[in-house]
């Protein structure tokens, strides 16, 4: 019985394992970026940009249809343009980061959304918007894979100057080391993954295997190392947990999987180790011990 609902379905169906191949690598590359972007107050900026990312997407569907090369390409330009500009006008105006990136964000999304909705049909609306991981085939799986092991390479390279602008960007400045770059570097990932994270998820969907088991994992760690860890492990158990919710009831899968992180999350807050509400209630004398 077991063995049935916990195993077979990924064992007997091709779709699911495809689907469960690709969901552990949206895993293994959003998470980690998540708990940067959790450290550096920049949650509601991967929000953004995934939203950023659909009018580049959608002309790329304009184009040349639901090619996964197309809207890959487009979805990168448009959330690296955004990303871009925001940064430009936040230096050369008094409009801070976040609201000139909330500005470019909002005409982005509407803009994206009028044109699937004019040049496809609500099918392919709801594709864009809320993805299909139980569809995607060879192709998108390697570039998922492709996408999680660039991201995993990237941050083990940048990774202490990247702790030390997140923490204290001015002592990265004046021991030389180059904060602008490794700011830059850092959105690139993002983008990266939520294009990526959009094929499996979609553009509204793909930002909660970031943001979701990042939140939760603040709740289980101190360090950044552990964080990561626990952030990767509460995206994998969203994945294969939302996964086998969508076959089992027949519910849509990126749903499913973005409301088990959420959940995960919720309990998190509410009774993990380290800030969490149990946690603060607990007297500080019992905690010690």
């Amino acid at each position: 019985m077991i063995f049935d609902w916990l195993i077979a379905p990924f064992l007997d169906y091709a779709f699911m394992a495809r689907a469960l191949a690709g969901a552990l690598a949206v895993s293994l590359g959003a998470a980690p970026v998540g708990v940067f972007l959790m450290l550096r107050r920049m949650s509601l900026t991967g929000e953004a940009i995934a939203h950023g990312v659909l009018p580049g997407i959608a002309v790329a569907y304009l184009l040349a249809g639901l090619s996964l090369f197309a809207m890959t390409i487009g979805g990168l330009v448009a959330g690296l343009v955004i990303a871009t500009l925001s940064a430009l006008v936040s230096r050369l105006t008094v409009l801070r980061e976040d609201a000139s990136l909330a500005s470019f964000h909002l005409v982005a999304l509407a803009m994206g959304v009028l044109l699937v909705s004019v040049a496809g049909s609500k099918i392919d609306l709801i594709h864009v918007l809320f993805g299909s991981v139980l569809a995607l085939g060879n192709g998108a799986v390697l570039l998922l894979a492709g996408s999680a092991t660039l991201t995993v390479v990237v941050l083990a390279l940048i990774y202490r100057p990247l702790v030390m602008e997140s923490y204290d960007p001015a002592f990265l400045r004046a021991v030389g080391g180059r904060g602008a770059l490794v700011h830059h570097l850092f959105l690139a990932l993002v983008v990266l993954n939520l294009v990526a994270g959009f094929h499996a998820l979609g553009t509204l969907m793909s930002v909660g295997m970031m943001i979701l088991p990042a939140t939760a994992a603040r709740f289980w760690a101190r360090g950044i190392g552990g964080m990561i860890v626990a952030a990767v492990a509460t995206a994998v158990l969203a994945s294969v947990v939302g996964l086998l919710i969508s076959f089992h009831i027949d519910v849509p899968s990126g749903p499913a999987i973005i409301l088990v992180a959420g959940a995960a999350s919720m309990f998190s807050m509410l009774l993990g180790p380290h800030g969490s509400l149990r946690a603060l209630r607990t007297p500080a004398w019992h905690r010690s011990n």
